[in-house]
């Protein structure tokens, strides 16, 4: 026992916040497939905002400590010495996102006597949607050469590593997300969604997502129940709640939305919608977009980050300009038509099953993070690879 625990891997999470979302969900997927080759200490720089915590698998060791040190702050060398006391005691670092970048900073100032650190980066916030802040441009140029390796889901955000901010090819390793999508293929029960209540004839458009400004999901209630005989499904959790039902109340339609809150495991449910969609401002490669695909669901979206790239060609025409009348038209067609509805769900399920399950994804992390450590990194299926 006490060889076997000499080998478990000390792992510091540093995340901009730990509420579930993309980022979480693939945090929490690989933390469930290491089980009990790692121990892992997570970090929220959003004070209290830990709920996708509910859905790391029991057994397994993780921690979420009161007294840690703050991962935003003043900058100052005091506070990054603070932090980088506190990533002594780990073997290996990941930090997520803008919110951790002090995190990444400390690394930066005193990297001689610290463990490796990935840093990754999923995307941008409503305050970055539209051009990236040239203050957070130059610290990421200063503090990414402390970093073992940056890891970006998309191509778009690989273009960005290198050539916004000036990061070396052999720094940086794109990984596609992925998930199970074997969960995905049996139909959901009707209770599944316990407070949805079908009516007759009725189209659900549903959509998984943070309720948070860059989502736009005002867009998307503007632009789903203008259609007649539609109803919404917003599944998520965040502070745009209140803003989305006075939308739905100024339009005269708040019976036909239902924000569901968060659920967790999506197979469960995902598959009682009829269309996918999603209304982003700003977005890479959405785990919500693949999880629908795996459910053979036809998609309409906005065109950020990679979307477009991910679905097959037969769903370029429904992948929209960033406005509420190009969206409307998206989904206008895939509600009037039920054929064009299975047939494109069909060709997003064949390509979500090839392209996008969670092994492959599982299997390069724990090779990126055991490069990093210097040895490698036992995870659950790792015989069947």
């Amino acid at each position: 026992a006490g060889a076997s625990r000499a080998m478990t891997l000390d792992i510091l999470h540093c995340h901009s916040t730990f509420a579930l979302g993309g980022k979480e969900a693939r945090a929490v997927v690989l933390m469930n497939a290491f089980a009990g080759a790692a121990r892992h200490t997570i970090l929220s720089a959003v004070p209290g905002a830990f709920g996708a915590r509910d859905a790391i698998a029991p057994g397994i060791d993780a921690r979420f400590p009161s007294e840690a040190p703050s991962l935003t702050g003043r900058p100052s060398v005091a506070r990054y010495r603070g932090l980088a006391e506190y990533m002594r005691g780990f073997d290996l670092i990941l930090t997520y996102n803008w919110g951790a970048m002090d995190t990444v900073m400390a690394k930066r100032i005193f990297a001689s006597s610290l463990p490796p650190l990935v840093h990754h980066e999923d995307g941008f916030n409503a305050d970055e949607s539209a051009r990236l802040k040239t203050e957070r441009t130059w610290m990421r140029r200063i503090a990414f050469p402390a970093v073992n390796k940056i890891v970006v889901p998309s191509s778009t955000l690989e273009d960005i590593a290198q050539r916004i901010w000036r990061q070396p090819q052999h720094r940086i390793a794109r990984i596609p997300n992925g998930i199970a999508t074997r969960n995905y293929a049996a139909k959901p029960k009707p209770q599944a969604l316990k407070a949805l209540r079908r009516k007759p004839g009725e189209i659900i458009v549903g959509t998984i997502a943070g309720l948070r400004p860059v989502k736009n999901l005002r867009r998307l209630v503007r632009a789903t129940l203008s259609i007649p005989g539609t109803r919404l499904v917003i599944v998520g959790e965040g502070p745009e709640r209140d803003a989305l039902l006075a939308e739905a109340r100024s339009i005269g339609a708040a019976d036909r939305l239902l924000l569901a809150g968060f659920l967790a495991q999506p197979h469960r449910y995902i598959g009682l919608f009829d269309v996918f969609a999603l209304s982003s401002d700003s977005e890479q490669f959405p785990i919500a977009l693949i999880e629908a695909m795996a459910a053979g669901l036809p998609v309409a979206a906005t065109d950020v980050g990679d979307v477009r790239a991910m679905l097959p060609a037969e769903q370029s025409p429904f992948v929209t300009a960033r406005d509420d009348f190009a969206l409307a038209g998206a989904l206008r067609q895939l509600v009037a038509d039920p054929a064009l509805r299975v047939r494109l769900g069909q060709a997003n399920r064949r390509l979500a099953s090839t392209d996008y399950d969670e092994g492959v994804m599982i299997q390069r992390y724990a090779q990126l993070y055991g490069e990093a450590i210097g040895r490698e990194i036992a995870y659950l299926g790792q015989s069947a690879l």
